[in-house]
């Protein structure tokens, strides 16, 4: 049942009339082919999780497609790599636009085949969880940036989220969860871990045993929020560093896991260059982790990393659900290019951590994130780094918190509620 408006069903519709073909990516079950058949009921649709169909396909992809003439959607595409030459012939000799609706949830696959045959001739669109906009019915869909312009424009339709914070954190994102209220927790991630974790991805990672695979799993999901530490989580899940590095690659381009790369520009020759980690559904982490109730999650010990990745996840789909990539917007920063002066008089160099930039044309935007219901302005001692950075201006910085109203700490720097990414 499509009971949930998506945000970036506009972004989609706008493409799908000005491109031959279309690619919607997504992890498993974030509603890609219910978004696909709410928007074009009048196409052909067919899936590769058919046997059957994935067999004639295979065999004789020809043969197939004239039994399934466009306009044609197809779900899980990725698992018959051999379509996508014939999909490139195809489009190469139509000038038609909406020929094929592809949806997929292996990106490393997809990707292969798409940069091999179809590049430039499909438009590829993300699509993540339900953000917390699209489950209270906030119709804004601007990308969040902590500028006086966007605080602006958000507070037209500013809309505080009822009930408690935790327990959206604790029930994770996955549609189906809220097209259906009355499901169990416990019983959707059970059921999502055995069937899509350890049927498609250990397929890609190929454990030698299943208790590897959930010893890896359970690694990552408890060090969401962190600096990735190939060689700690080997030593924890007992197989090589080198095979940790391959299958945390396997994740993220399942969509399962974020890699927020660091910001090291060339004026910051301390910056640490490792990248961070993050889960992409904190439900998900939570159950990996057995945080089973959103009151221990909440009085956990993961509960500031659970918060923060929780909060990254959002800025992340206010990016795709206007269309847009964040790649090359969106960093952190860690390193030791700040001095601090002790309480001696002598100076000392000191860690100093933001947790995102975000970046705007020339403009960086500094951004903390805390649990805190009290931020202060000293939460931001670190943003000042970014004002050695050649060529870059620092913009009005934000502190992220469990405040229940806009606050001013400083001229640029600015506390606020998560009802305003």
């Amino acid at each position: 049942m499509y009971s949930i408006e998506r945000h970036i069903a506009p972004v989609i519709e706008r493409r799908a009339k000005n491109s031959k073909a279309i690619l919607l990516t997504g992890s498993r079950q974030v509603g890609k082919s219910t978004l696909f058949k709410h928007l074009f009921s009048n196409v052909n649709q067919v899936t590769f999780d058919d046997d059957l169909l994935l067999a004639q396909a295979t065999d004789d992809v020809g043969l197939f497609l004239m039994n399934n003439p466009s306009p044609l959607m197809i779900d899980e595409v990725q698992k018959c790599p051999s379509i996508f030459n014939r999909l490139k012939i195809v489009l190469d000799n139509t000038e038609e636009h909406g020929n094929f609706f592809l949806t997929g949830s292996q990106k490393h696959q997809l990707m292969e085949g798409v940069s091999e045959s179809l590049a430039g001739r499909i438009s590829v669109v993300e699509l993540d969880g339900l953000s917390l906009r699209e489950i209270h019915g906030v119709e804004f869909n601007k990308h969040f940036v902590p500028s006086e312009e966007y605080l602006t424009e958000r507070e037209k339709t500013l809309k505080k989220y009822d009930g408690d914070i935790w327990a959206a954190i604790h029930r994770g994102s996955y549609p189906e969860l809220y097209a259906n209220p009355e499901k169990e927790w416990i019983d959707y991630y059970q059921s999502y871990v055995k069937t899509y974790l350890e049927r498609d991805v250990n397929k890609l990672i190929k454990a030698s045993n299943h208790l590897t695979f959930v010893k890896f799993m359970t690694a990552v999901a408890a060090r969401t929020g962190q600096i990735v530490n190939y060689a700690n989580i080997a030593d924890q899940v007992g197989v090589s560093e080198v095979t940790i590095k391959e299958w945390i690659s396997i994740l993220e381009k399942s969509d399962i896991i974020y890699i927020l790369q660091p910001y090291t520009a060339s004026a910051l020759n301390r910056a640490i260059k490792t990248p961070k980690m993050y889960f992409r559904d904190t439900g998900l982490c939570s159950y990996l982790t057995r945080w089973l109730t959103p009151e221990t999650l909440k009085n956990g010990a993961m509960a500031g990393a659970m918060f923060e990745t929780f909060v990254i996840n959002e800025i992340l789909k206010s990016y795709t659900n206007e269309g847009l990539d964040y790649d090359f917007d969106v960093f952190f920063y860690n390193g030791r290019d700040k001095k601090k002066r002790k309480a001696d008089g002598v100076y000392e160099e000191a860690d100093g951590e933001i947790d995102l930039i975000i970046q705007e044309g020339d403009v960086l935007h500094p951004v903390e994130i805390k649990m805190s219901t009290m931020p202060k302005a000293n939460m931001a001692s670190e943003f000042d780094i970014l004002d050695g950075v050649p060529d870059k201006k620092r913009g009005l910085g934000a502190i992220i918190c469990m405040i229940d109203r806009k606050l001013y700490l400083r001229d640029n720097l600015i506390a606020l509620p998560l009802w305003y990414i």
